[in-house]
Parts: C-alpha cells; sequence; structure tokens
C-alpha cells in the first residue's frame, strides 16, 4: 500500500471533492491522426500530438462526474464551433498547435478573445514555455537554478559563441517531446557543436539550444494548483533500468524504443524529494502556471537540481507521467482530472458560493 505524503493534505478545502453542479465541458485537441505532414518535415514532427484514446479518457472522466462533454478539436475546429454558437461552461484544454513558437497559445487567445472560460496556462505562459531560452530567462531573474545556456544560428561564431565549455547539449529551443534530441546532442568538441547546431537550425528551422550538460540523474515533478501549488510525488528516469544515467539523457529515440522507464515515488531520500518539489513550485509560479504542469530536472552528483523545462500542456494520457503522479497520491484518473476541472472552474468563480461552502 502506497502512503499518502503529508503535503497532499494542503489541497484547499473547497477543492477536496469535486463540483456538484455539474457543467459542460468543451474539449480542445490536436490529434495525431489529422496532421498533414510536409515533406520538409522531420520525422517527429507530430510528436506532441494526442490520439484519439486520451481523448476518450477525458471525456470518460468528466463524464464518470456528472459533467457533459463537447468535443471540439483544434483551433479551426473551435472558430467552426463558435461561430455557429459554441455553448460551453468551459474549455478544458490539451491543444498543441501546428507549426511556429506560439501554436500552443492559439486556442488560448482565441479562447480569451471571445470571453470563453479555459483550463491551464493562458497564452503568454505558454508561448514562454515553449521557448526553452525564454523560460530561462524567467529563471534566472527568479532565482530558479537552471543550467548556462546559450542560443545559436547558422550565423554565429560558435568559437566565440561558447563561453560554457563543454560538454554541451545541443536541442530544439521550441519544441517539446524530446524532439530533436538524439543520441549525438551531447557534444564534446567544436565540430561536433557545429553539426548538431546546423541540424537543429536546417531541420527544424529554429535556434539551436546550447546548455551545460548536467552528469547526474533526470527527475520530473508534477505540478497543480493555483494560489497554493502543489508538487505530487517525484518520478525518476531510468533508462534500460540504471536510475544513475550519468552521461545518458532521455531521447527521442529512447521513447521511440521503449527503453524509459519511470520510477514513482523515486527512490531518493526525503532531502531530495522536497529540494526538487520546492523548485518545481518555484519554476511553476515564475512563469505564472495555471492548474497543472509539469517540471524537469537534472541532479548533478553533489545533489543540486537544476530545471530543464516545464510543460504546461503535460500528455494526460493515462498510461503517461502526470496520472502516475497522482496514482501514487491514492487518486484515481478520473480523480485526477476532475480535481484539474476544479481548479479551472474555481478560478473563474464557476463553483457555486454553496458548494465551496458546504466541502
Amino acid at each position: 500500500m502506497i502512503k499518502k505524503h503529508a503535503f497532499f493534505n494542503r489541497i484547499p478545502k473547497q477543492l477536496e471533492t469535486f463540483s456538484t453542479m455539474k457543467k459542460i465541458i468543451g474539449l480542445t485537441y490536436d490529434l495525431k491522426s489529422d496532421w498533414v505532414k510536409s515533406a520538409d518535415d522531420p520525422l517527429d514532427a507530430a510528436a506532441e500530438l494526442d490520439g484519439i484514446d486520451t481523448v476518450d479518457a477525458l471525456s470518460a472522466a468528466f463524464e464518470s462526474a456528472g459533467h457533459r462533454v463537447v468535443r471540439i478539436g483544434n483551433a479551426h475546429q473551435l472558430l467552426a464551433a463558435i461561430h455557429q454558437g459554441l455553448k460551453v461552461d468551459l474549455v478544458f484544454n490539451i491543444a498543441e498547435g501546428h507549426r511556429g513558437r506560439n501554436r500552443e497559445s492559439q486556442i488560448p487567445n482565441i479562447l480569451e478573445m471571445f470571453n470563453i472560460p479555459f483550463s491551464g496556462a493562458d497564452a503568454l505562459t505558454l508561448g514562454v514555455t515553449l521557448d526553452k531560452a525564454v523560460a530561462k530567462k524567467c529563471w534566472v531573474a527568479d532565482g530558479v537554478p537552471t543550467g548556462k545556456f546559450f542560443e545559436a544560428t547558422l550565423r554565429d561564431d560558435l568559437k566565440k559563441l561558447n563561453t560554457i565549455g563543454y560538454p554541451l547539449i545541443v536541442k530544439t529551443s521550441q519544441e517539446g517531446t524530446s524532439k530533436g534530441i538524439t543520441k549525438n546532442s551531447r557534444v564534446e568538441n567544436l565540430e561536433q557543436l557545429r553539426t548538431e547546431v546546423e541540424k537543429i537550425c536546417t531541420v527544424y528551422k529554429q535556434p539551436a539550444l546550447c546548455e551545460q550538460f548536467i552528469k547526474g540523474t533526470e527527475f520530473t515533478v508534477a505540478v497543480i494548483g493555483n494560489d497554493d501549488p502543489i508538487a505530487l510525488p517525484v518520478v525518476q528516469y531510468a533508462v534500460g533500468g540504471n536510475t544513475n544515467m550519468g552521461n545518458e539523457f532521455y531521447s527521442y529515440e529512447h521513447i521511440m524504443a521503449k527503453s524509459v522507464q519511470y520510477i514513482c515515488p523515486a527512490t531518493i531520500d526525503a532531502g531530495l524529494a522536497k529540494k526538487l518539489q520546492e523548485v518545481a513550485i518555484a519554476a511553476y509560479k515564475s512563469i505564472e502556471c495555471r492548474d497543472l504542469g509539469r517540471v524537469d530536472f537534472r541532479v548533478d552528483d553533489k545533489g543540486q537540481p537544476y530545471v530543464l523545462e516545464i510543460n504546461p500542456l503535460p500528455n494526460l494520457s493515462p498510461s503517461e507521467v502526470f496520472p502516475m503522479c497522482a496514482k501514487a497520491h491514492g487518486l484515481t484518473y478520473n480523480q485526477l482530472i476532475n480535481k484539474i476541472l476544479d481548479y479551472a472552474l474555481n478560478r473563474y468563480g464557476l463553483l457555486e458560493a454553496q458548494e465551496a461552502l458546504a466541502k
């Protein structure tokens, strides 16, 4: 039996149970099956998009709480639905968008323009977090620990630009789901750096994010809530069964090979777990995340955590990491999804006063 941690009891009293006032919930999403591939798209271009199984699971979760679900779809389908007189109490948004560094902001901008309540981060936060360099600048300003970095394009003199030294890890600056990260992304010299920067700039058509490589272990922390956000149990990544990853790192190749294991709660001492949770909340607050988010870390051999990135649109498939964190605290998938929904409803004052008092 998994023991619940004390911090779980910090959930605001009015959110301990779920809304009894049934709502009409719209669902916005981008399906892998709707992706139209261009000739110059990389193989992992649609990696962030969802499968219909995730949409089915979310719908079933809301319906289990008595809500009615309206499946809307992508940004174009949302605009069409609005012009046809869309009637919903709130839109639950998991849409990743198509193309460009503002793609995740498209649906929140539309919803805000038409004054339709929605779950999760707003357009500004989604834009900031999709551009990892911008997010890291926010964390540097707020004192959230993150690795040293620089951005590089084909025009840059990399020898002069790299004041960090080696090894570095070279990533896409405006993607998620480890897109563009391969076994060659960790570089040891100028020649390798040039090769990886050229790959990112030409294949993915964006600047390359070049970060200090942190040798050590890798973790992720799910966060829920708003005024007093809660960090759920820490998840540790293992590759091929090895948690001490050292020079190894999470990559798209590992995702495809299904060689990554998720350990939750992480088998680490309580002090490190607490530190990761505290830093996760600080990173979450720094970029003004709402309702939910997931923070990824590397931890060096001295136990110092470094925030790699934050995902305000984490994958909510029942088999993914976010629901795993909730399960470690005794929350079922349906309970987790409806709790996130209630955080969003509460922000808009859509949980009736008498209902909140009764909880």
